[in-house]
């Protein structure tokens, strides 16, 4: 039997993670369900385990932390990722396992936008947010994703096994949706009901603060993922600005013949060699990055070599087993 890993990160979840952790078990009885615990202090980890959840722990704090501790410790050939936060029906678990599983989908999407979710979410800024995000993200990337932020998701252990967790709070999940179209991952959606959190349950992600981190997330991925396209816009906005202190000062040369304003002159000239060497560096940056895709492509192979093996040496362990019981 394939396994399957339910993975739920989760701070100060008290008033949810039980009825999460028995409706995932209703519909996946067969999954490991993983509670992370974040430095609750309010005894979400042990209510998980009354659950009958495997309670384990991160100290540092943030998503994205804990993501990387649970990618790097759990195998399974389909990992569920949910919040603890009860907003995510536990419905369309099977049929986003089943498109890993079946289907051989390296993330499934679960997507809240196309649905329920800018009636059920009561702050007008994460509804504007979550939109702003996944137009940058597409636009940017030249993707079709229709919910970046999603905290709802299932992958192959393809996916989890070669992705490099870089985000340490919330970001995560931009990340993921940035490298998944960057490396050419096959992607799926199910659309789901969004429900928002019930009353005396409190989001801990800020508005503010956490939104701005996902936007630079996103220009930082960008300047990684698309050096040429990054330097190359950031070299016309210099050239644009090195001409526009060009053009008057060549139109006062033509009309008296005389180049009165120096300062600007140089400032034109050093401008427009900032704005070369912008696209310079872009050209050599997108040579790299050619060449670290050609080197993650055979990393990729050696993940699933070693996958492959991994998973015959376990039947053959089962196969003995099974004889020796018999």
């Amino acid at each position: 039997m394939e396994k399957i890993a339910v993975l739920i990160p989760c701070y100060n979840e008290s008033k949810t993670i039980e009825k999460v952790v028995r409706d995932y078990r209703a519909v996946l009885p067969e999954a490991d369900i993983y509670v992370y615990d974040n430095n609750s202090s309010d005894g979400t980890d042990e209510i998980a385990r009354n659950a009958g959840a495997i309670v384990r722990y991160e100290k540092r704090q943030g998503k994205g932390n804990v993501i990387r501790t649970m990618f790097r410790d759990i195998d399974a050939d389909c990992y569920l990722m949910i919040d603890g936060d009860d907003t995510y029906p536990a419905e369309n678990a099977r049929q986003m396992c089943d498109l890993v599983l079946k289907e051989n989908a390296d993330m499934v999407i679960g997507d809240r936008l196309s649905s329920t979710y800018f009636q059920e979410n009561k702050r007008p800024f994460h509804n504007f947010g979550n939109t702003l995000v996944r137009a940058s993200v597409n636009s940017l990337f030249d993707g079709k994703i229709t919910d970046i932020m999603t905290g709802y998701r299932a992958f192959s252990p393809l996916f989890v096994k070669s992705f490099p967790v870089l985000s340490k709070g919330f970001e995560i999940e931009t990340e993921m949706s940035i490298f998944a179209l960057d490396k050419n991952m096959q992607l799926a959606t199910v659309p789901v009901q969004y429900r928002d959190r019930p009353d005396g349950s409190v989001s801990k992600l800020n508005t503010y603060s956490d939104g701005f981190k996902v936007l630079l997330t996103i220009v930082k991925l960008f300047r990684d993922y698309k050096p040429s396209r990054f330097y190359g816009f950031c070299s016309f906005f210099a050239f644009a600005l090195g001409l526009g202190f060009f053009i008057p000062v060549f139109i006062e040369y033509l009309q008296t013949g005389l180049v009165e304003r120096f300062p600007t002159l140089f400032a034109s000239i050093a401008v427009m060699i900032v704005a070369i060497l912008l696209f310079i560096c872009g050209l050599i940056l997108e040579t790299v990055i050619k060449t670290n895709r050609k080197d993650f492509e055979a990393r990729l192979n050696l993940i699933v070599l070693l996958l492959q093996t991994k998973k015959s040496l376990d039947a053959n362990q089962k196969d003995e087993n099974g004889k020796d019981a018999g």
